[in-house]
């Protein structure tokens, strides 16, 4: 059966409509948008109207550079009050010694992580981008590449999982000074402990990029970098189902070095609504319903592998046990811009991503939102149904955009 999370109502654009009618028209045809497709973009989820309470409050106003205690600005007395909630409940939640709530995103966070651990021109072991690893990963467009010496280890080409020996001989070759693990497209749980002994052996720090699966590890449906990694980065949103933003992770011997990366170094002023937010959303996930959110979250993402897989298309290593798979849809005579572009034109909307096979992109889609919605196997099973026609049949988009949008017009994120 699915886990409903009941959604009160749309935040209200009234006052936004008397002020300025044409942004309050895109928010409202954003708001159709969102609710009569299917959001299967694996990083994207509906939020609670208590989190967008918090965002859209009072706090935006507030100034607050540095921490609780310590601030730059006078006035802050209630939003120290604000972020020490989040740290607490952050804390509690992931059994960490210490947080930092602040980062903006998630690539805020790791460049956070960088900056405490870090000099410019030092070696660092990442997946790399063609396997699944993030920008932030060592990408030459992004300040990774451009600031560190990025050594890139991938996965199996033939089961696709990460290939472990590789990543050790990489390590002993290049002596990193740090080793990144995470992917924004691993549908499989993250061995932290075999990256934790490989880190040891060669005297590296170990930096686990958990923006994906933290929400789970939230709920208990993941395991946890935490007791692992040197310093943890993740996001807010995503499965979590948070305010975007980012947050780090760390042992107490480390906080200092990773505040004072995060500000004064990497940012300024932190933006006290959106951690007011983060705190609602960490509050949110440490009840049961959030733990049943999550394991069925897993659940549909499993049932959605399975079936997918009965419609012909390949899905990478065999299965999921995270919110997300990665599929290639060669089989059914299209490649993954096209097969993207079909599915987009049937109300289905998710993203392409690289594949374990040189030149090769596949699609990479996720169950978080859509079973906030409350959809369950079933739904993932006639999902996939839905997923198939509109691949194999360019001209059964209309029909299959008609069903999906019956599909979410029972399933509404924000009823009333």
């Amino acid at each position: 059966m699915p886990v409903t999370h009941t959604l009160e109502g749309p935040p209200s654009v009234d006052v936004l409509g008397r002020q300025d009618p044409e942004l309050a028209e895109i928010l409202l045809a954003e708001l159709t948008r969102q609710t009569t497709t299917l959001q299967l973009i694996a990083a994207e989820n509906f939020t609670s109207p208590a989190v967008l309470a918090a965002l859209g409050s009072p706090l935006a106003n507030k100034y607050a550079e540095g921490y609780p205690g310590a601030r730059h600005h006078g006035g802050c007395e209630l939003v120290d009050v604000a972020e020490r909630i989040a740290v607490q409940r952050a804390t509690a939640l992931f059994g960490a010694e210490h947080a930092n709530v602040q980062s903006h995103s998630g690539s805020s966070a790791v460049l956070a992580a960088y900056a405490a651990l870090l000099r410019p021109g030092d070696t660092v072991l990442a997946m790399g981008l063609p396997h699944g690893g993030h920008l932030t990963h060592g990408s030459p467009a992004n300040f990774s590449g451009r600031w560190f010496d990025f050594v890139g280890y991938g996965v199996d080409p033939e089961s696709g999982l990460i290939d472990h020996e590789q990543v050790r001989a990489l390590a002993r070759t290049h002596r990193p000074k740090a080793i990144v693990c995470g992917s924004i497209s691993y549908p499989r749980h993250i061995d932290y402990a075999a990256f934790r002994e490989v880190a040891d052996e060669v005297g590296a720090y170990l930096i686990a990029d958990a923006a994906h699966p933290i929400g789970l590890v939230a709920g208990g449906a993941a395991p946890s970098p935490v007791p692992y990694a040197d310093v943890v980065c993740a996001t807010t949103h995503k499965v979590l189902r948070g305010p975007r933003g980012g947050m780090l992770l760390c042992g107490s011997g480390l906080a200092d070095r990773v505040d004072r990366a995060v500000f004064p170094f990497t940012q300024g002023g932190a933006q006290m609504h959106t951690v007011a937010a983060k705190a609602v959303a960490f509050g949110e996930a440490a009840t049961p319903a959030f733990t049943a959110y999550a394991h069925q979250v897993v659940a549909n993402a499993r049932v959605l592998a399975q079936c997918l897989a009965a419609e012909g298309l390949a899905v990478v290593t065999g299965g999921t046990d995270t919110h997300l798979l990665t599929v290639d849809p060669a089989p059914l005579g299209v490649d993954g811009r096209t097969a993207r572009g079909r599915l987009a034109a049937a109300g289905m909307v998710l993203d392409t991503c690289a594949l374990p096979r040189p030149d090769v992109r596949g699609l990479r889609l996720g169950t978080a939102a859509v079973t906030t919605q409350g959809m369950g196997e079933a739904e993932m099973a006639r999902v996939a149904v839905l997923f198939g026609t509109a691949l194999r049949d360019e001209s059964a988009g209309r029909h299959v955009r008609e069903e999906v949008r019956d599909l979410t017009g029972r399933f509404p994120p924000y009823p009333g």
